[in-house]
């Protein structure tokens, strides 16, 4: 098998959408797409309704300035370059999940749902009914091509920079049709590559928050969209300790700003073991309650065939997280994962993303642990 960032072409040149943010890898992406000789345009997706003028640092993304740094990357590889707005199905797939899952006590994470909803089902919806053959991003992942023409989604080879987590959504059909270029690489070696073609976002910083609260506070914005309700903090055995302002701003593993008024019997911190919205509690306790050995995921998205019988893999439940040996079965719909070692701290809506070596097998949203 071999390594390929383009869809089997047959020799012909394809018609390839490049999605550009504003920054450098996914303008390096879209350069080398043009050198590989394809047909490219280059789109930035307007996914706010309304877009801050500037960007904060390494904050947030989707601003004005994004868009013009896209257009102007866009210039400088000559190709054509358009905004799609896309805010409404943004605000709908990913900010009003985000809401909602958090509501429910769950931990979603947003960068997958936007994979999923939009980056490679509304943007690649839109691309093929257009007549374009591929979606080309700059993520770091790699599509590995087999000679029967079946495609696999691979880890990096810059595991620093590893984004294959967050692809882990993606089905074989959509894998048919992407594109990253990336996945060779080292976040230094692209660097330099869009100093050497003179594009002006060589040197802008990554963002590493979430893109729609750009100024990073989370509990904020979920204060302004779920208000506040006053509820009780207490123990494993039910007996009250404090209290909180909403249970939504507590994270599963948390352990600071638990507004507990006297300390644990042995002394030892207390960390969010649960949260309940159906009665508005948290739930704290010792570091080693947090302990997961099994876990189950729901709604699975394969990156190929599903799995059939018991799958020895590694499982990897957060994006820069570590991977962790694992056996995994579907039964029911649902995946089962046997851990070999615990993992501390999972909450539910967190993503299980199972690996065989650096192949992506798949992904499902965790909804029990024990």
């Amino acid at each position: 098998m071999s390594d390929h960032m383009l869809p089997p072409a047959n020799g012909r040149r394809l018609r390839v959408l490049a999605a550009m943010s504003g920054g450098v890898d996914s303008a390096v992406a879209a350069a080398r797409a043009v050198e590989a000789g394809h047909d490219v345009v280059g789109v930035h997706l307007a996914l706010s309704a309304k877009p801050a003028t500037l960007r904060e640092g390494a904050r947030g993304c989707c601003t004005i300035e994004d868009s013009r740094d896209a257009r102007r990357a866009a210039d400088v590889i000559g190709i054509p370059f358009y905004v799609w707005d896309m805010a409404e199905r943004f605000r709908e797939d990913v900010m009003d999940d985000f809401v909602a899952e958090y509501k429910a006590g769950r931990t979603p994470n947003p960068c997958l749902r936007c994979n999923e909803k939009i980056k490679f089902a509304a943007l690649l919806d839109k691309a093929l009914g257009l007549g374009f053959d591929a979606v080309c991003t700059g993520h770091y992942a790699r599509i590995v091509e087999h000679p029967d023409g079946s495609r696999e989604l691979h880890r990096s080879v810059d595991m620093g920079k590893d984004q294959s987590y967050v692809l882990g959504v993606l089905d074989s059909d959509q894998l048919a049709h992407a594109m990253f270029p990336l996945g060779g690489d080292t976040k230094g070696d692209v660097r330099l590559e869009a100093e050497r073609r003179d594009l002006a976002v060589a040197k802008k910083p990554d963002s590493h928050d979430i893109c729609f609260i750009a100024d990073g506070d989370t509990q904020g914005f979920l204060a302004k969209h779920l208000g506040t309700e006053r509820g009780d903090i207490v123990d494993a055995s039910g007996t009250k300790l404090g209290e909180h302002d909403g249970a939504y701003a507590y994270t599963i593993g948390q352990r600071k700003g638990l507004r507990i008024g006297h300390p644990a019997a042995d002394g030892k911190p207390r960390y969010v073991l649960d949260i309940s919205p159906v009665n508005n509690t948290v739930t704290v306790g010792p570091v080693e309650a947090l302990d997961v050995d099994r876990l189950v995921g729901i709604r699975p998205r394969w990156c190929g065939p599903a799995p059939a019988g018991e799958v020895d893999c590694t499982a990897q439940v957060r994006a820069h997280g570590d991977e962790t040996a694992a056996v995994a079965e579907v039964v029911d719909g649902e995946v089962r994962v046997r851990l070999a070692e615990p993992i501390r701290g999972i909450a539910r809506g967190q993503a299980v993303v199972l690996y065989a070596g650096t192949r992506v097998i798949g992904s499902a949203t965790i909804d029990a642990t024990a």
